[in-house]
């Protein structure tokens, strides 16, 4: 297994190519949904072969909001482990692996923590948003933790949607500040502003586990069919006849990604009244269901092989270290902690 940007002697990948290392990272909430899937994950499976990956489960953001009862986060991190290789993350292309298994991100956190002020994170929107439900410093530091898991790898580049440009701009203004504080060492991570597509749960909201509105990869036919049948369409199209609006519809959004011809099979009938929402929503779901089938039959295999999941996580955490680890000698080195060093004469 290639073991990091400076190691390219696995014929499984072009050195060529890999000019650039990118990190990307998810809270472990066990198995994944379509929205994790269509938004992240199979942009990340795309990405792999042009970029030195860092695919990190982030259990130590996690302890934000869950910090009190920790005996569900094995499971968790093994379910998301399992989406990840079941969605066609390859760990011969990257390292996927847990974030507190590499002791770097909290060295490099804390270091991070004296460049920043107080002031500064209080006004970021992410503290905003939840300040009112959530306290601590832990959740106050969250971006800070977050900057130093996309630093300690001086990762190039971090794909998100436009919306989370912000992430990625703390932890390149800290990268920054390092950088002028000390000497030049770390690389000043951009944004690779990636198309997320818009896919909406049963409810009209973002589909979301916590809004119970979401359907998850490991559903079966029936459930995913099931489930569908309870999503908002149209309110004016009450019955089969009436005429509908396509636009905006969570149904017919989804038909934009898993049905080919959905602006010439769905949208037309669909606003004529000729296509019922019953018989939309079952030709969604053959659809859908025929999408998801072999990621669902590669994760029925991998949930049966625990050993090589963990192995998995193991030897991703191993190249992540090497990374992390020569990244962090670099900055103790620029800040004069290497005291037992010796000088070159």
């Amino acid at each position: 297994m290639p073991k990091g940007e400076d190691i390219i002697a696995d014929s499984t990948v072009s050195p060529e190519k890999k000019k650039q290392t990118i990190l990307s990272g998810m809270q472990p909430t066990g198995s994944l949904h379509i929205g994790n899937l269509e938004g992240a994950l199979l942009n990340w499976v795309r990405l792999q072969d042009d970029y030195w990956m860092y695919c990190c489960i982030v259990d130590w953001h996690a302890l934000t909001a869950d910090f009190e009862d920790t005996r569900q986060m094995k499971s968790r991190v093994f379910e998301m482990a399992v989406d990840f290789l079941s969605a066609g993350l390859d760990p011969d292309k990257c390292a996927i692996f847990v974030q507190s298994e590499v002791k770097e991100h909290a060295e490099l956190h804390l270091i991070f923590s004296m460049l920043i002020t107080v002031p500064t994170l209080t006004r970021l929107p992410t503290y905003q948003d939840k300040k009112d439900k959530l306290d601590s410093y832990g959740f106050l530091g969250y971006p800070v933790l977050q900057a130093a898991d996309i630093c300690v790898y001086n990762a190039h580049k971090v794909p998100v949607g436009k919306d989370q440009e912000k992430h990625v701009w703390l932890a390149n203004d800290l990268a920054k500040r390092f950088n002028r504080i000390y000497r030049k060492t770390l690389v000043e991570p951009e944004a690779l502003l990636t198309p997320i597509p818009l896919i909406l749960g049963s409810d009209n909201r973002k589909m979301s586990k916590s809004f119970n509105n979401h359907i998850p990869i490991e559903f079966t036919e029936k459930e995913t069919e099931k489930r569908l049948k309870t999503f908002y369409t149209d309110p004016k199209k009450i019955r089969k006849g009436d005429p509908g609006t396509p636009e905006g519809c969570p149904i017919y959004l989804m038909h934009e990604i898993y049905t080919p011809e959905a602006v010439k099979e769905i949208a037309p009938p669909c606003r004529t009244g000729e296509l019922g929402c019953v018989d939309c929503k079952m030709k969604l779901s053959a659809n859908l269901n025929g999408k998801l089938q072999p990621i669902r039959d590669r994760r029925v295999e991998l949930i049966k092989q625990p050993d090589f999941v963990w192995d998995v996580l193991s030897s991703g955490a191993e190249r992540a270290r090497q990374r992390a680890q020569n990244v962090m000698e670099k900055v103790n080195s620029a800040m004069k902690f290497d005291y037992r060093k010796k000088k070159k004469k």
